[in-house]
């Protein structure tokens, strides 16, 4: 049992970088004790680094996500909580033994931490998100060829015949910029022609998209919303906004927020507790 609760607590690492002992006890259910003792343990084997109150990755800093772009870390932390509790719910729907596809959003980039435990294959045009999932789960994980563009986050074939193309998914997710009565919009042409081919290899395509996106326009449209079958937001998108969605025939799932802790001190919530932890770089490293 050790041994295990160690390999998930270097996947949690792997995954996240850096984390406070308190967010590693409740992700693995256990006291903030035994979190400590795995720590001295695998930092007496050079297998990660101590922090003050926790403990971070041991690779070189310089390799953590070299693949992402600027603009990519610093939306990832825009509207977290949102974000978050929508890629849950959007893992929750996945079923071992599926053939997914996942693209390069920042919603999308967090449901890896909700696919550890699952087998299935996944296709991706992210690498930052291929990473991740090769470092945390038994996933197969399919990554299309081609050049990668750092600012969009992409993986781009100049030509049509991507390995990616001989696979069918079940199920797609994307993230948008944008999502009005035109469709589902990006201000990227390389955004564009990347996202368009993975929709037509699924039978279903799930937009997540926290209720920021809702009536933000761009300049291209990437599709119709009569090829979205659901959305996943959160609690806050206005009633006027669901009214079109569904009158679109598109069912729409809201979730509510992870509330943000605003004490140290405060209890962590997390699985024992009915809810699970927040990401470590939302809370910092306490004691």
């Amino acid at each position: 049992m050790n041994q295990d609760r160690r390999k998930k607590l270097l996947k949690l690492l792997a995954a996240h970088q850096t984390a406070s002992i308190r967010w590693l006890a409740d992700a693995l259910d256990v006291s903030p004790a035994t979190a400590r003792r795995d720590i001295d343990w695998l930092a007496s084997r050079n297998l990660l680094v101590r922090t003050r109150g926790g403990a971070q990755s041991a690779g070189p800093k310089s390799q953590q996500n070299p693949l992402s772009s600027e603009a990519f870390q610093k939306s990832i932390l825009e509207c977290a909580a949102r974000k978050r509790a929508i890629a849950k719910k959007a893992a929750s729907m996945c079923v071992d033994g599926e053939t997914i596809i996942i693209n390069g959003g920042t919603t999308t980039f967090m449901m890896a931490e909700f696919l550890i435990e699952k087998n299935m294959r996944i296709l991706t045009n992210s690498f930052p998100m291929a990473q991740r999932l090769l470092a945390t789960s038994e996933n197969e994980i399919v990554l299309s060829g081609g050049n990668i563009y750092r600012e969009q986050n992409v993986i781009l074939a100049p030509f049509d015949n991507d390995v990616t193309q001989s696979h069918y998914a079940s199920k797609m997710f994307t993230s948008v910029y944008g999502l009005s009565l035109l469709g589902l919009m990006e201000a990227d042409p390389l955004l564009i022609q990347a996202e368009q081919r993975l929709i037509k290899q699924a039978e279903e395509l799930i937009v997540v998209a926290d209720s920021s996106k809702f009536g933000r326009n761009a300049g291209l449209i990437m599709c119709r919303l009569d090829q979205v079958a659901r959305v996943i937001t959160d609690t806050d998108v206005s009633d006027k906004a669901v009214q079109m969605l569904e009158h679109q025939g598109i069912q729409v799932i809201t979730v509510p927020a992870e509330e943000p802790r605003l004490h140290a001190e405060a209890a962590v919530p997390g699985r024992r507790h009915g809810r699970e932890p927040r990401e470590p770089w939302e809370i910092g490293a306490y004691i």
